[in-house]
């Protein structure tokens, strides 16, 4: 399967869909929820691809990179 060159720009632009982070950048989400979700299990679908590559970047402190994408306003 080929990467999506959109993938990190859609992550960065995609917020919490649900519960109570709802509205948050999923980059911005707490670490330790993430964390929570790694354990539970990540929802199915592209939220849960976002949220386990939002959780490796905050793991590796790469979120700086992904902020940058986020579009203005």
């Amino acid at each position: 399967m080929k990467p999506d060159p959109n993938f990190l720009i859609q992550l960065a632009n995609t917020r919490m869909p649900f519960g109570k982070y709802k509205g948050v950048f999923l980059i911005d989400l707490p670490e330790n929820y993430l964390v929570w979700y790694r354990n539970k299990g990540f929802p199915k679908g592209k939220l849960g691809q976002f949220m386990e590559s939002a959780f490796e970047i905050r793991r590796n402190g790469l979120e700086h990179l992904v902020n940058q994408l986020k579009k203005s306003g």
